[in-house]
């Protein structure tokens, strides 16, 4: 496409996002509402969000910490059941017939922050995702095995073969979001079964290899769950971002953690983009000529797939290279590091 400097799309949404309870929740909110119109909350507190009660109460909290005017104002977060072994099929329709849930989240147990409660053995849920399927409830998956003989690099991969090719069989039906992927595994499976499943992409897998966490010595911040892994998948996923094809779209994964949290004997995986996810995804559609697709990718898969309308507002982005934070304060707390800080995206959001 033409050669350009500023770029006008309907506001996007952000379709996995973290952002824990409290100070750190205040403090982290405004860089997503300054972007996006909708959020999908991640439920993996520090009590998981398990039923529609402490759901709503969460949202509560949201609504609360938002601005009265201006940016943000509008945002609407979008609220998760936190699946464990001992779900209740009839209270997850609950909450989802009364507008509380819009989804359920799988973690495999023990998988990343905060998942000790979740799903020892996904494949024997079957009254929950029959009950899912029936109500056009989407699933979205942390997809990683956790067994400790397998590579975490290829936790991906060996969770597609042995729980999600089984899902998809048996609940042909079932709305899935294979979430964060990172791998080619991940890229292919989604591809080869269109309108079965979606796959979110976040900034940071776009951007960085498995390299990137060992540069001159442990980069704690770029340490995130699923892992990044070899270069080959990182190209994978920028093809697939870029393709224009409509099960892939836009989810950060931003997952804010204190400083002394990363930087600590064993250090959290998450990375914290917020304060620059859009402008960090429209450089890499920029450098793959493929700014013309990012609307797609950004403000209508993700709608299209959980049956919403897009957003009727718009956002504006500029190519002027504006200075990011390092860190963001938490009243009472660590502060928190942004990614990318020392080496901003050439794009930001405009105001």
């Amino acid at each position: 496409m033409a050669y350009t400097t500023e770029l006008t799309i309907r506001r996007p949404d952000d379709w996995h996002l973290h952002l824990r309870d409290g100070a750190m929740m205040e403090a982290v909110l405004p860089f997503t509402t300054k972007q996006f119109g909708r959020a999908v909350i991640m439920p993996n507190l520090v009590e998981p969000v398990t039923t529609a009660a402490a759901a709503a109460d969460y949202r509560r909290r949201i609504l609360q910490a938002l601005p009265d005017e201006g940016d943000g104002a509008g945002f609407l977060p979008l609220m998760t059941c936190y699946l464990t072994d001992a779900a209740d099929p009839a209270q997850i329709e609950e909450g989802f017939l009364d507008g509380v849930f819009t989804a359920v989240k799988l973690y495999p147990a023990n998988a990343t922050t905060n998942s000790a409660s979740g799903v020892t053995d996904p494949l024997a849920l079957r009254g929950v995702f029959e009950t899912m399927q029936r109500l056009g409830m989407p699933l979205l998956i942390h997809g990683e095995v956790t067994d400790s003989d397998i590579d975490i690099f290829d936790r991906e991969a060996v969770f597609i073969d042995r729980i999600l090719t089984p899902l998809v069989t048996n609940f042909p039906e079932l709305k899935i979001v294979l979430e964060h992927v990172t791998t080619k595994d991940a890229v292919d499976f989604v591809s080869a079964q269109p309108g079965k499943l979606a796959a979110t992409i976040t900034a940071h897998h776009l951007i960085i290899n498995r390299n990137a966490i060992f540069e001159g010595g442990i980069r704690p911040h770029n340490y995130c769950l699923p892992i990044a892994k070899r270069e080959r998948h990182r190209l994978a996923l920028r093809e697939a971002a870029v393709s224009g094809a409509p099960y892939f779209f836009l989810g950060t994964d931003s997952a804010p953690h204190a400083i002394s949290a990363k930087e600590a004997a064993c250090g959290c995986a998450g990375i914290f983009t917020a304060p620059c996810a859009m402008g960090l995804y429209a450089q890499v559609f920029e450098e793959e000529d493929a700014l013309d697709r990012l609307e797609g990718f950004a403000s209508e898969f993700g709608p299209l797939f959980y049956g919403l309308e897009p957003n009727e507002t718009s956002l504006t982005l500029r190519q002027d290279g504006q200075a990011l934070p390092e860190m963001v304060s938490v009243n009472g707390g660590d502060p928190v590091r942004v990614f990318s800080a020392e080496n901003p995206p050439s794009w930001s959001v405009a105001g």
